[in-house]
C-alpha cells in the first residue's frame, strides 16, 4: 500500500512539473506577442499557485 508521504510527494512533483511547463509556455508566447495566451496562461499559472 502507498503511504500518504508517497502520494505528498507525488502530487507536489505533479505540481512543480505544470508549473514549470507553463512557465516555458509563457516565455514563448510572450516572445511571439501572444497576449491572449500570455493571459490565459497567467491566469491558469495563479489557479496552480493558489
Amino acid at each position: 500500500m502507498i503511504n500518504r508521504q508517497t502520494i505528498q510527494k507525488a502530487k507536489q512533483a505533479h505540481r512543480n512539473t505544470i508549473l514549470e511547463t507553463l512557465e516555458r509556455r509563457l516565455q514563448v508566447a510572450k516572445a511571439n506577442g501572444e497576449n491572449n495566451l500570455v493571459a490565459q496562461l497567467e491566469a491558469e499559472k495563479r489557479y496552480y499557485l493558489s
